[in-house]
């Protein structure tokens, strides 16, 4: 069994439920991408973004987050031209001012995995949820998370977003106690 919120219809929601979703990561750029999907995800279906995801990483230079920092108001019109991502001037402006964020918490913080991950000490949260009516949308971690960043300059990171970013990332494992991945994470 998986958790229900993988529709069986859809290959690459599969893919990435079975695969990448509650899976620690480490990977910086991994981390920046997710933070960054997960943001242009609000308001939108998970699905639309997941459909997307090549259009952005072909975007956005891979996620290299050096690269992003150094874009410019000619490379947000270009962006907002891109049928491969989600057209939003706030959503496009948010990802470069996360990125020139991102690379200030890189200089006090050595790097924004460890800054990140402190947010949990380090260790995935393991949760025991029987279904997906008990798993809450945020958390006092995503709250103190989503300040933290707000306080540094990043934005589309609410509380809520911040929840689903952990969960993407595996700082939270909240795959239902019946779904196979569960056990595996």
């Amino acid at each position: 069994m998986r958790c229900s919120w993988a529709p069986p219809n859809d290959p690459l929601y599969l893919a990435y439920h079975d695969e990448e979703w509650g899976v620690p990561s480490h990977d910086e750029r991994h981390l920046f991408e997710m933070l960054i999907l997960e943001g242009a995800q609000a308001g939108l279906s998970w699905s639309t973004i997941l459909h997307k995801r090549e259009g952005y990483r072909k975007a956005f230079a891979g996620f290299d987050i050096a690269k992003i920092a150094r874009f410019n108001a000619r490379s947000v019109e270009r962006l907002l031209r891109d049928p491969g991502i989600v057209r939003n001037r706030a959503k496009v402006e948010a990802a470069i001012a996360d990125a020139r964020a991102a690379l200030e918490v890189r200089a006090e913080h050595g790097s924004l995995d460890g800054f990140l991950w402190s947010f949990v000490d380090g260790v995935p949260i393991r949760n025991r949820w029987r279904t997906l009516a008990e798993i809450p949308a945020k958390s006092p971690e995503s709250n103190t998370m989503s300040k933290e960043l707000k306080c540094r300059g990043f934005r589309f990171v609410g509380p809520t977003i911040c929840y689903a970013f952990m969960q993407a990332v595996g700082m939270v494992n909240d795959h239902v106690t019946e779904c196979f991945r569960y056990r595996q994470i």
